[in-house]
């Protein structure tokens, strides 16, 4: 499987912003987030990761075809503090070690300390970066509940 992650351009904001759609309608499982009345839910941050420089879009393609994207942000505190803002993987692509590969690929570009947050009621996405983040870090990171 060939994996492509690369920084998304300023030209393909529109890609990310359709990915987006698809991503926060897979969390209307776990959020009360309505859709707006244009049937659309709307990212009020997107612009942001093309004109702030402690933001990063990120597109993944398997074998050329898009396959997912990443929003990180780099915060503003010491030691180099990152968040995984947003991480969403196409669903034909799950269950096949992709995001695991993503996950870590990022997290070599960003040396430093992380936040991966999840939705307390998202017990999949919980199990997916527990797994993720303990095979990256050898089991040496902690969780907390915010």
């Amino acid at each position: 499987m060939k994996v492509e992650i690369n920084l998304a351009a300023r030209e393909e904001k529109f890609i990310v912003r359709n990915l987006l759609e698809l991503c926060q309608y897979d969390y209307t499982e776990f959020t009360s987030r309505n859709i707006g009345d244009h049937g659309l839910f709307d990212y009020p941050y997107l612009d942001h990761y093309w004109t702030e420089e402690k933001r990063f879009p990120f597109l993944i393609r398997v074998e050329q075809k898009l396959a997912g994207f990443v929003l990180v942000q780099k915060l503003d505190e010491e030691p180099a503090t990152y968040s995984m803002v947003e991480f969403f993987i196409l669903r034909k692509y799950r269950q096949q070690g992709l995001g695991q590969v993503v996950a870590h690929h990022i997290f070599d570009m960003f040396p430093g300390r992380w936040r991966v947050r999840q939705d307390v009621e998202n017990e999949a996405a919980q199990a997916f970066w527990r797994k993720v983040v303990r095979r990256y870090t050898d089991n040496r990171y902690r969780e907390s509940r915010d």
